[in-house]
């Protein structure tokens, strides 16, 4: 699902379940899912999965970034996975 970025009036929005979610960009807050290792956006209140490029672009405009790195271990390893 694609996230949509004006810009020049420093929106985004995205479609969740048929529900198209709409925020300023300084009210967005970036995250990290850590069951899915990726980034996700609170947009209008709904949790929206974004790439890192969508983060990225976002954070240019001053959303919040709360991203951080996640490392996780395989079923029956001992070393991690990043």
């Amino acid at each position: 699902m694609p996230l949509e970025f004006d810009s020049s009036h420093q929106h985004c929005s995205a479609m969740v379940d048929g529900t198209t979610c709409r925020s300023a960009v300084i009210d967005v807050v970036i995250t990290t899912n850590d069951a899915t290792h990726m980034s996700e956006a609170d947009i209008g209140g709904r949790k929206v999965p974004i790439t890192e490029a969508e983060a990225d672009a976002l954070t240019v405009y001053k959303a919040k970034d709360m991203r951080h790195h996640t490392i996780g271990v395989e079923p029956g390893e001992d070393s991690p996975v990043i």
